[in-house]
């Protein structure tokens, strides 16, 4: 949708606007811009305009042309009781009022707008009454800022006067794209506890589309321990169909991913969920063409106290008007990159190259000040220049045992001098070092447990640390930024190896259902916001037994590194590079470049490129036992060499040359292209039982007439193909070997 100085009024009963000659100007850019009967429907919906000497509906037909009377007439049949998913964008934009750049202007809409009858994208019962009524009654305003050239925060606060609940919308408008995403906040700002607030639902919005395309749902399963980890998903909601998605046990990406994208034919809108807690997702189809699209906390059932504020799950929409599905996750990547990763030091993350010793030293129990060094300088004297020494689990007091978390103090003694000889060491050699937390999960006979059971769920005999509890929350911050202060810890790894959900849910009254959770979630995104203020330059790595919390909230601030406990087996990671990378642009694995390597264990094993090739990504864990100096470094030198020439192309579109299959028989291919500079890559993968010695592959996104310099990195020689050649023909990729890998790039050079 197009951004204008002068955006409409909805009708008053009170105030009639004198002119709308640069509405309709404006209604013409954008329908002609966006040729979008969302946005059609969304302006005749939202808008009813007095005082014209033709009905709306004759206005916005001259300007639309005969051509589009059939668009129009569709348009005019909806029910003025829906509202559709532009409706959602145009409610952020205009009931919020957002005419910024001009105060009289926005001070005039405020003063006319009927936000009577405006439906919020967002519902929820006060005290049996739904919001739609509720907030009727309340007191109503709104305060805009420009953030930057791109972006426009909008907050809408309703009070009632009766109880002083506060409902306040925080959105943010993208004004470089057709994105909105908006927070619900709840305040008690009375003397006395409120009547109960349920079923709160952040997004509950419906859609009606033109007949002929039905609804098509695509949908990932989340980060479990599986070789079918983040496989992509459809569903097609056909007539009086539902379907349900939802976290499990508490973590937001147990069992599904919480990103979708919802497309009826040319159109299209994808959904995300920042809520790492128990979030829940339903697509509800009627007999006709509409569908509700509800979502947020799985359970909301409270009163509040005085004073009292909780918020809800983020929720972000992002529509398209053009393109298909692939298209509309690229743009996802791009916005991503931009609004949904950390950047520290104001930078996107640089591809990185880590390793660990975890394998040979049973994660770090056998560990030590000296063969931490000594590894570091073994991968360096075979000129693998790695970015990141990773130190994993079990470096505290711990029995042994790495799961008996709750001591966070380095254990004194194998690391009589803790960790900074070895960050000291590291740093002297351009090296950064990785250090792995679990704050949250606390074991019994722990310092947590014994010192202050009155933190966790479960006391003294281990549970859930509980970030809603402030003082634990101030323990928790100050100590973990003390030890990483104090050791020179450069990126600090949070996992989560532990379902929250019956923690939360059974310290909660029954006229509290759902507050423990917002608690926890509120408490330990201030935790990880406050690390990053305090280290500016630090990224962080979220881990939950693999990628079980990757919600968008969380992804804001972490990047995943270890995206699956799932480790190492070849076609299991090629199936998980292909599902979530149509959602995230930066996740990385570990790989031993050996098809056959266990989880843990060390000596010598042979390097194979297809096993090294179908664990690569933007980051890359090496779990090498350097011990040994018979293994093959010239080739793991040539396969480090190859991937940093192409590293940065995985933050380019993904597009999907093959179907995603498990199968040992098929080939599975993939290209990253990043448009901006005419580069980018395919990977192509031939399994062992394939009999298929070579295929072709249709490249996307290449200028037609252009020219383009072609190489397979493993072969001798360049070839030149038109942009037109390589996406209508597209390129041939021959692989002997069974299993076997190839990477060719493309650069336009003409």
């Amino acid at each position: 949708m197009g951004r204008s100085e002068h955006r409409p009024n909805r009708r008053s009963k009170s105030v009639a606007p004198a002119n709308h000659d640069g509405f309709w100007v404006e209604l013409r850019r954008c329908l002609v811009k966006n040729r979008s009967i969302w946005l059609v429907i969304v302006f005749l919906q939202v808008l009813g305009l007095p005082g014209s000497a033709a009905p709306p509906e004759t206005s916005a037909m001259a300007l639309l042309g005969s051509d589009d009377q059939s668009l129009f007439n569709h348009a005019r049949t909806l029910d003025s009781n829906r509202i559709d998913l532009a409706h959602a964008l145009f409610w952020v934009r205009t009931d919020a009022g957002t005419a910024v750049d001009d105060s009289a202007v926005g001070d005039k809409w405020k003063v006319t707008f009927d936000h009577e009858t405006a439906t919020p994208p967002s519902s929820f019962v006060f005290d049996g009454k739904p919001s739609k009524e509720f907030l009727k009654g309340c007191q109503r305003e709104s305060s805009h800022k420009k953030l930057d050239e791109n972006r426009t925060e909008h907050n809408l606060t309703y009070t009632d006067p009766d109880t002083g609940l506060q409902v306040r919308l925080q959105g943010v408008e993208y004004h470089d794209s057709n994105t909105v995403e908006w927070t619900l906040y709840f305040k008690n700002t009375g003397s006395l506890d409120t009547p109960i607030l349920s079923d709160i639902q952040p997004l509950d919005i419906n859609l009606k589309r033109d007949r002929g395309d039905e609804f098509l749902l695509r949908h990932s399963a989340g980060g479990f321990n599986r070789p079918d980890a983040y496989q992509p998903r459809q569903t097609v909601l056909g007539p009086k169909l539902q379907k349900r998605v939802n976290a499990a046990g508490g973590r937001p990406t147990n069992t599904d991913m919480c990103y979708f994208n919802l497309e009826a034919g040319s159109q299209g809108v994808i959904a995300a969920i920042g809520w790492p807690g128990q979030w829940a997702a339903t697509f509800t189809r009627d007999e006709g063409t509409a569908i509700n699209i509800r979502a947020g906390q799985e359970l909301t059932h409270f009163k509040l106290h005085p004073s009292e504020e909780v918020r809800t799950p983020l929720i972000v929409l992002q529509f398209r008007n053009e393109g298909d599905w692939i298209d509309a996750q690229n743009t996802w990547r791009r916005w991503m990159k931009s609004y949904g990763m950390p950047k520290p030091g104001g930078k996107l993350p640089s591809p990185q190259l880590l390793a660990a010793s975890s394998r040979a030293y049973n994660e770090m129990h056998n560990a030590n000040e000296e063969n931490q060094i000594m590894f570091i300088d073994r991968y360096l004297e075979e000129d693998i220049l790695i970015d990141y020494w990773w130190m994993d689990a079990g470096w505290y007091p711990c029995k042994g045992d790495w799961g008996n978390t709750g001591t966070w103090e380095v254990d004194k003694t194998r690391f009589p001098r803790g960790f900074k000889p070895v960050s000291d060491h590291a740093h002297s050699k351009g090296v950064k070092i990785l250090v792995w937390f679990e704050p949250e999960r606390v074991r019994a006979d722990t310092w947590l447990a014994e010192n202050h059971p009155e933190w966790i769920f479960g006391g003294a005999n281990g549970g859930l640390l509980n970030l809603g509890n402030p003082e634990a929350l101030d323990w928790l911050t100050n100590h973990i930024d003390k030890l990483i202060t104090e050791n020179g810890i450069d990126l600090y790894r949070q996992d989560f190896n532990i379902n929250p959900l019956k923690f939360w849910r059974d310290n909660d009254a029954q006229d509290r259902q759902g507050i423990t959770e917002m608690k926890h979630v509120t408490g330990y995104l201030a935790y990880l916001d406050e690390l990053l203020r305090r280290h500016p330059n630090m990224l962080i790595d979220t881990c939950a037994s693999g990628g079980r919390r990757l919600d968008l909230e969380t992804l804001r601030r972490c990047v995943p590194l270890w995206r699956s406990d799932y480790a190492f087996e070849p076609i299991g990671h090629q199936c998980q590079t292909y599902g979530l990378s149509f959602w995230l642009p930066f996740h990385g694995t570990g790989t031993v470049a050996y098809v056959d390597a266990p989880y843990y264990g060390g000596g010598a094993s042979p390097v194979q490129p297809y096993a090294f090739w179908s664990n690569s990504g933007i980051s890359l864990v090496f779990g090498l036992d350097m011990r040994v100096k018979e293994l093959d470094y010239d080739t793991l030198r040539r396969l480090v060499r190859q991937w940093r020439s192409i590293s940065a192309d995985y933050y380019g579109d993904f597009c999907p040359l093959t179907p995603w299959s498990l199968e040992k028989d098929a080939w599975i291919a993939w290209q990253f292209h990043r448009p901006e500079i005419g580069q980018g890559m395919v990977q192509a993968f031939r399994r062992p039982e394939s009999t298929f010695p070579r295929g072709r592959f249709k490249l996307r996104g290449l200028l037609p007439d252009a020219r383009y310099e072609v190489t397979n990195l493993d072969l001798p020689g360049k070839v030149r193909m038109t942009g037109r050649e390589l996406m209508e023909a597209g390129v041939e990729i021959a692989i002997e070997d069974r299993p076997g890998a190839a990477v060719v790039t493309y650069l336009k050079v003409e």
